[in-house]
C-alpha cells in the first residue's frame, strides 16, 4: 500500500513538472516575437502603425544616431540577420547595406518612390554618395503613403492570418498622412516670405511639395564644414530676405549656425528631418505625424504665414 502510494506522489509530481515545463515552453516561443529592422526613423513609424503587436519592431539605427555616418555593430547585424523583414531607405543613405546579403526579405524602399534628382549646383561628393538624389524622400507625404502600400503588402505576404489587421491600420495611417498633407497645404497658403535657410540640405521634397525655397550651409552631409563661400552666400540669403530665424537639427553641432545666427541677430531653432529622432523624441513617443506638425508651427512661423 506505502510502494502504490509512492509511485502515485512520483507520478504526480513527475505530471506537474512536466506540466510546468511545457507551458513555460509554450509561453517562451508565444512570446518570442518575429522581427522586423527598420534603418530610418520614418519607415520605422510606419511599420509600428502597420503590425501592431504582431511583431517586434527593431531599430537598426540607435535613436540619437546622424543615419549618415552610421555603421551598425556585429551585434546589431545579427540581428539584423534573424529579421524576418528588413526595411532600409536606400537611394545611398545606407553604405553599409551594399556588400550585406539578406537572409530574408528585404525592402529597399527608394525603388518604390518618387526621388528628387540633385542638381548641378551639388557638390561631386553628393552625387557620388548619393546616385545624384535626394535620399530624404519621406519628407514628401505621397511618398510615405507609397512606402506605407509596399509594407503593408509585404507584411500580408510574410504573416497573412493578419491580413484584416493590416489593411484596416494600412487605411487608418494613410488617412493621418492626408490630414496631415491637408494642414501643411492649408498652413504655408498664404505666407509673406518664401524661403527658409537651414545647415543641413535635407528639405527639398518638403520646399518643392509647399511651394517654398530652402538655402542650406552645408550640403546632404550635415558633418561636412562649409567653405567660406557658403557662409558668405548664407549671410547675403539671410540679409536680402530678412531672414529672422535659421534651422539646424539635433543630430549635429550647432557651434557653426549659431556663430552665424549671432553675427546677424537672427534666432536659431532645430527642424526635423525625421531620418532618426533623438532618444529624448522617443522616450516622448513621438510620432512622424506629431514631428511634422512641429515642423510645420516652426516653418509657418519662418514663412511669416497667414
Amino acid at each position: 500500500m506505502q510502494k502504490n502510494k509512492k509511485t502515485t506522489l512520483f507520478f504526480l509530481f513527475f505530471f506537474s513538472v512536466f506540466s510546468l515545463f511545457f507551458i513555460s515552453c509554450s509561453h517562451k516561443a508565444h512570446s518570442e516575437k518575429r522581427i522586423i529592422a527598420v534603418s530610418t526613423y520614418a519607415m520605422y513609424d510606419i511599420v509600428k502603425h502597420l503590425v501592431g503587436d504582431t511583431f517586434e519592431v527593431v531599430s537598426i539605427l540607435p535613436f540619437g544616431v546622424d543615419p549618415h555616418s552610421f555603421e551598425p555593430t556585429p551585434t546589431l547585424m545579427a540581428k539584423i540577420e534573424d529579421a524576418s523583414l528588413v526595411v532600409y531607405s536606400g537611394a545611398g543613405l545606407e553604405p553599409w547595406t551594399k556588400n550585406y546579403t539578406f537572409k530574408h526579405h528585404v525592402i529597399d524602399m527608394s525603388k518604390f518612390v518618387s526621388l528628387r534628382k540633385l542638381g548641378d549646383h551639388h557638390h561631386h561628393e553628393e552625387h557620388h554618395l548619393h546616385n545624384g538624389v535626394d535620399p530624404h524622400y519621406w519628407l514628401d507625404i505621397d511618398n510615405m503613403i507609397k512606402a506605407t502600400h509596399v509594407i503593408a503588402n509585404k507584411l500580408v505576404e510574410i504573416a497573412p492570418n493578419n491580413k484584416i489587421l493590416y489593411a484596416e491600420n494600412e487605411k487608418n495611417y494613410i488617412a493621418s498622412l492626408k490630414q496631415l498633407d491637408n494642414k501643411f497645404t492649408v498652413g504655408l497658403s498664404s505666407c509673406k516670405k518664401d524661403i527658409i535657410v537651414v545647415n543641413h540640405n535635407a528639405f527639398g521634397y518638403l520646399s518643392r511639395r509647399y511651394g517654398f525655397d530652402v538655402e542650406s550651409l552645408s550640403g546632404l552631409v550635415p558633418e561636412v564644414e562649409p567653405s567660406a563661400k557658403e557662409m558668405s552666400h548664407i549671410l547675403d540669403v539671410v540679409k536680402e530676405h530678412h531672414i529672422k530665424v535659421i534651422f539646424f537639427e539635433s543630430f549635429v553641432s550647432a557651434k557653426v549656425i549659431q556663430t552665424l545666427a549671432d553675427e546677424l541677430h537672427v534666432r536659431v531653432q532645430t527642424l526635423q528631418p525625421l531620418g532618426n529622432i533623438t532618444a529624448d523624441e522617443a522616450k516622448q513617443k513621438l510620432t512622424y505625424e506629431k514631428i511634422m506638425q512641429e515642423n510645420l508651427r516652426k516653418i509657418s512661423q519662418a514663412l511669416e504665414c497667414q
